[in-house]
């Protein structure tokens, strides 16, 4: 069968062997703004500038950032005082904006917006006294900046088997939210089972799954019956990146891995395969998509066809701190 909205690039291939190609894939308006961040910050103020936690979860970004100046620490008490630090796309919690301000560190903070929504979600349900039930991977950097918002009200729910664990004071004053990185089909069954515990659950006012997430996991499920086998590039800690994979073999592939890079590929995966699959997480550079690409066609997959399921065209503004300052008007 054919896939809507696919666009073959090429034709030159061994016969049947070919590459579907997700679009959207890679780099979000957050992460893209994250990055930047680092890097108009190091343009700015000379290295080093120092960044809490990693900017975006993916080896590649870090070390690249890593070799231009950008130091990687795990908490703002191994910055030194007065330096210039950088808060990561996943969000922080308010004591360690607290804990920075203590040491005097300018602080500059990269926290994707739609991140930042969530906060504020968190906040409006707390000071309205709800029970919050946060759903997510327990120990990932956004949902602890999320809970630190107003940790006596949030109860993390870690997928729907957690949810017979789920106890909360009044049943008519509960409402969900969620990592922004979620597998939507994941979370959606999640919340049934919530609702069928508590009838009243009240649903956040707007999604909290990203835009991104969702239009990546949509294009994966529109190639994946029709893949033998789909490559994911993303780092094993990205959250929205290992979704992918288990979203294309949920969606019909056959096979699914998780590589940084295309040296990564084992060839034996490719072993009786006709369709190869290519998506990246959201914070994957093209640079390494292109990787993968230019090992399959030396396997003989050089047929590349893509799978346009939506496009993006948001754009964040960088901080404030690194914004071009507005000219002034002479009229």
């Amino acid at each position: 069968m054919g896939i809507p909205g696919s666009v073959s690039r090429t034709t030159s291939s061994a016969e049947g062997k070919r590459v579907l190609l997700a679009e959207p894939r890679g780099y979000c308006a957050g992460v893209d703004r994250a990055v930047e961040t680092v890097e108009q910050a190091l343009d700015k103020f000379g290295a080093p500038v120092y960044v809490r936690k990693q900017i975006v979860h993916n080896k590649h970004v870090v070390e690249t950032l890593s070799d231009r100046g950008a130091i990687f620490v795990e908490e703002v008490d191994e910055v030194p005082e007065g330096a210039i630090v950088v808060f990561s796309a996943h969000g922080v919690a308010p004591v360690v904006h607290e804990e920075s301000a203590k040491r005097n560190l300018h602080a500059i903070d990269a926290t994707c917006p739609l991140v930042t929504k969530v906060h504020q979600e968190a906040k409006r349900f707390a000071r309205d006294d709800y029970d919050i039930l946060l759903i997510g991977h327990e120990g990932h950097e956004e949902v602890e900046g999320t809970a630190g918002e107003a940790p006596e009200h949030v109860q993390l729910v870690d997928g729907p088997n957690s949810v017979d664990k789920v106890v909360v004071r009044d049943e008519s004053r509960v409402v969900w939210l969620s990592q922004t990185t979620l597998s939507v089909d994941e979370t959606m069954e999640t919340v049934r089972r919530l609702r069928e515990k508590f009838p009243s659950l009240q649903d956040p006012p707007s999604d909290d799954i990203c835009y991104a997430t969702q239009n990546r996991q949509v294009a994966v499920k529109a190639m994946a019956p029709e893949c033998d086998l789909v490559i994911v590039v993303g780092s094993r800690n990205s959250s929205n990146s290992v979704r992918l994979v288990e979203v294309a073999l949920d969606a019909g592939a056959k096979s699914a891995y998780l590589v940084d890079y295309a040296k990564e590929i084992d060839s034996a995966w490719l072993d009786g395969v006709n369709t190869v699959g290519i998506t990246s997480g959201a914070s994957v550079p093209e640079i390494l998509v292109d990787g993968v690409i230019e090992f399959l066609a030396s396997h003989g997959f050089g047929s590349l066809q893509s799978v346009t399921t939506a496009n993006e065209t948001l754009v964040f503004a960088l901080p404030r701190e690194l914004r071009a300052p507005r000219k002034a008007n002479n009229t």
